[in-house]
């Protein structure tokens, strides 16, 4: 076996951080520590409602034999669109002043150093804004294996989430937040409302309609397998709802508080009204309606959690 010259290592080493400065230097710019540190956290936050979220909630709500298969489309998603959101969906969502896209001068992270801020958070490095903004990426394709569940095959879904990606993510992001069109006519919404919510949901709508009704349907017990699992997730999506809207701020400060709040009541509201009209309907509410209504709460309130009091998370 050949003798590792460890100098030699050690030079090459040296030589690559001189000719990587983005790996090599360390400057302060307009980075501040708590802005930082507040969105390393909400980003991990919405990382989870993904992972174990989204995959618990909806294994939960599948047969026993789809289990596993459920819970892989979540971490597929994670993986897939996270390597791909590196390579060039990042580039393509904000950079360039294109109105529908943007250019790829960032592909493979290219001019991000350690010190570089982004035009759209100039607290935080541009590095950590990406990989917040690549959360927002990875939920919304995870979003759309609700609706295929138990319907599409596990090669089908990974290519569904290569071109949803983009074809549709991608553009959406770069209109509302990246500087495109929508953005400069005025649109507001503060983390998603449009670019994640709508945009999941039209796609699960248009995938269900299209691949028809589950197999069995109709005739084999279709219940949900274990919807313990479901409501672990849940409470897994609420708390990281926190990071999902309050990080929208992109800053340790004010409205990312008031947003978290109006966050929570808006849940708080979504499973009482939801409880509610089960027990009125029904005679009794399920746990099924409870986090049904907890979930809808929180997706109701994302695009203008921001902008509103607290309280009005309760009415809207």
């Amino acid at each position: 076996m050949p003798r590792v010259r460890w100098d030699r290592f050690g030079a090459a080493l040296g030589a690559t951080l001189v000719a990587c400065p983005a790996l090599a230097q360390d400057g302060g710019g307009k980075i501040d520590g708590a802005d930082t540190a507040f969105m390393i956290a909400a980003t991990a936050l919405v990382l989870m409602m993904t992972l174990p979220g989204l995959a618990l909630f909806y294994s939960g709500m599948v047969r026993k034999k789809n289990v596993l298969a459920t819970m892989a489309q979540s971490l597929i998603a994670t993986a897939l669109v996270s390597l791909l959101w590196i390579g060039v969906a990042y580039s393509l969502a904000f950079s360039g002043e294109g109105a529908f896209i943007g250019d790829a001068s960032r592909s493979l992270l290219a001019g991000i150093g350690i010190d570089t801020v982004s035009p759209f958070a100039k607290t935080i490095p541009e590095i950590l804004f990406m990989l917040y903004q690549m959360t927002f990426a990875v939920i919304t394709c995870a979003l759309v294996a609700g609706s295929v569940a138990e319907r599409m095959k596990f090669s089908a879904f990974m290519l569904f989430c290569v071109l949803w990606l983009f074809i549709v993510y991608v553009p959406s992001a770069h209109w509302v937040w990246g500087g495109g069109f929508l953005q400069k006519m005025g649109l507001l919404d503060f983390a998603g409302g449009t670019v994640v919510h709508i945009n999941a949901g039209i796609a699960g709508l248009v995938c269900a309609l299209v691949l028809g009704s589950r197999v069995g349907f109709g005739r084999e017990n279709l219940s949900p397998f274990d919807l313990s699992l479901a409501v672990v997730g849940t409470g897994l999506l609420w708390v990281g709802w926190f990071g999902f809207n309050g990080g929208s701020a992109l800053a340790a400060n004010s409205r990312a508080v008031f947003a978290i709040v109006a966050t929570h009541l808006a849940a708080c509201a979504g499973a009482l009204v939801w409880s509610g009209l089960e027990w009125f309907q029904r005679g009794k509410p399920s746990v099924l309606g409870v986090i049904s209504g907890a979930v809808a709460g929180l997706g109701t309130i994302t695009p203008a959690s921001g902008y509103v009091l607290p309280w009005h998370g309760v009415v809207i």
